[in-house]
């Protein structure tokens, strides 16, 4: 096996389902060319004002200055450094996203930018995902802030308009770099962003999270106010922002948590960027923002969070059984049962799956289910009854392993409308509420068809367009130029040969770029 094939390997299934091969093979000459030009520029610009580990991440992740990367290489460089790397296809899930990330997996966009966006592109690119977020992760402390990053932006609850949101940022990336695209074309698909963000309800956790993110690991300043180096990956992969955020122009701020309160346009250079003092300070504005997440206060602000986001997210009991299901309603008791819980009964829309440690237990319950909070006991046969502190009182009969029948129920002696048939569980409190499901493999094997997430044709075809939209001859002039670069055996006559022949592409700069720097270093 590969190195990347033995990285694959070790992932679970559902995230396996979102890698792609590589193919080395379909990158043209003028994507090397794209790959060559901006690594050039960037290398250049970048010595004296990125992070100081930077130049030594690129030789110690296995990116270099003349080709693309391989992602075996690079995984057999990584591995050293306890990361690895995966190829993607654009932008994939949020919570694969960072749930690979959680794991020390790089999602590398297989794809490359056009060379009509060579200075910046709002879609994921192997210049932004390798050249980007690899070298820094050369910083053992840096690296280990990504990882935790990329934990709570799993446990964050996202909402149904989130999802909205990354599918329209998902076409907006594919319709820019469609090189057939019309201004019609661009103009639906940004109008269609605007419509995605103008229904979101409120700001959500998972929103919160990824600001802070892009603050940071995509958009993130280190050092003084007066002097900061560069560290964040956005900044390093694309020139016109390396070069842009230095100036004046851009204000800059001292990070804090706020950030996660700042939106930010991915279509255009930001204005504003927040420094940190060191990576230690990112860890410390990570623990603050971790302390307002559901995943950590649960209770009763945990089951708003959830019920507010209408998505699949699981709750933790006070014995440490995981509960992934939609929570529907919560009501309120006549006493708290335990701190920050004041709810009585939670209600949960099928099917509800419960684990414990992440991993699942036997099937999932198709319907309805509550949550009663209180000191009390199913039998696990027979008929029951349970008066809790909450002033819930709840009767019926155990079918077994969680099951009643003919549930009946008041709160505070107020009849309490009940399913007749439901899942019940029990918990003394509840110390968590967290985004998606606890074992997302699990649930992915039962129900990964119906949320089953495919490359979009748009993708496809707008790769297949970007193909064609290079010249065969004009592919064979770039590939004799790269020819000549690789064996170090130029000639000058025939340089001046396809230079005359370049003429008939007027829209291309970049291969006579490429054929004044070999001019150069011949007669050098």
């Amino acid at each position: 096996m590969t190195p990347t094939e033995r990285t694959i390997a070790r992932l679970p299934a559902h995230l396996r389902r979102y890698v792609v091969s590589q193919d080395y093979d379909a990158y043209t000459p003028r994507d090397q060319a794209v790959w060559r030009h901006i690594l050039g520029q960037l290398r250049s610009h970048l010595a004296d004002k990125a992070h100081s580990v930077y130049l030594e991440g690129l030789e110690a992740t296995g990116i270099g200055l003349e080709r693309i990367p391989s992602l075996d290489e690079m995984n057999e460089k990584l591995a050293k450094l306890g990361w690895a790397a995966v190829s993607v296809r654009g932008f994939i899930p949020p919570a694969v996203f960072t749930e690979l990330q959680a794991l020390g997996v790089l999602a590398i966009a297989a794809d490359i930018r056009t060379h009509e966006h060579i200075q910046y592109t709002p879609a994921p690119d192997i210049v932004h995902e390798s050249a980007g977020h690899a070298p820094i992760i050369a910083n053992t402390r840096y690296a280990e802030y990504l990882k935790r990053c990329g934990l709570v932006g799993f446990k964050a609850i996202a909402t149904v308009e989130d999802e909205a949101v990354f599918q329209a940022i998902r076409n907006l990336s594919v319709v820019k770099e469609d090189p057939t695209a019309t201004q019609e074309e661009i103009q639906h698909a940004q109008d269609r962003l605007e419509a995605a963000n103008q229904s979101r309800r409120y700001v959500s956790e998972s929103t919160r999270a990824s600001r802070l993110y892009w603050w940071t690991a995509e958009y993130g300043m280190i050092g003084s106010l007066e002097h900061p180096r560069i560290y964040g990956a956005g900044l390093l992969s694309s020139i016109g922002e390396a070069k842009h955020c230095l100036t004046d122009a851009v204000k800059k701020v001292p990070l804090s948590l706020v950030c996660a309160d700042t939106e930010y346009d991915i279509t255009r250079m930001q204005p504003q960027l927040f420094v940190a003092r060191d990576f230690e300070h990112l860890f410390e504005v990570l623990s603050e923002f971790e302390a307002t997440l559901a995943w950590k206060r649960g209770g009763d602000y945990g089951l708003n969070e959830a019920i507010q986001a209408r998505t699949v997210n699981h709750l933790v009991l006070a014995d440490g059984r995981e509960i992934t299901a939609r929570v529907v309603e919560a009501l309120p008791g006549a006493r708290p049962v335990a701190e920050g819980l004041n709810s009585a009964l939670v209600r949960l829309e099928g099917p509800v799956m419960v684990s414990r440690e992440g991993k699942a237990e036997g099937k999932p319950w198709p319907g309805l289910a509550l949550v009663a909070f209180g000191e009390g006991t199913l039998p696990d046969k027979g008929p029951f009854k349970l008066e809790l502190a909450s002033g819930l009182k709840i009767q019926g009969f155990a079918v077994g392993e969680g099951e009643v029948l003919n549930l009946r129920g008041e709160l505070d002696g107020r009849p309490v409308e009940l399913p007749n048939v439901t899942k019940l569980f029990l918990s003394t409190g509840l110390p968590s509420v967290a985004g998606g499901p606890a074992d997302p493999g699990a649930w992915d094997r039962w129900f990964g068809e119906l949320n089953a997430f495919a490359e979009g044709e748009g993708e496809a075809k707008a790769r297949e367009k970007k193909a064609m939209a290079l010249h065969p001859s004009l592919a064979a002039l770039y590939r004799e130029v790269r020819t000549m670069r690789e064996s170090k055996s130029v000639n000058l006559a025939r340089l001046e040969q396809i230079g005359n022949a370049a003429t008939d592409f007027r829209d291309d700069w970049l291969l006579k770029v490429e054929l004044e720097e070999l001019k150069k270093a011949a007669r050098a």
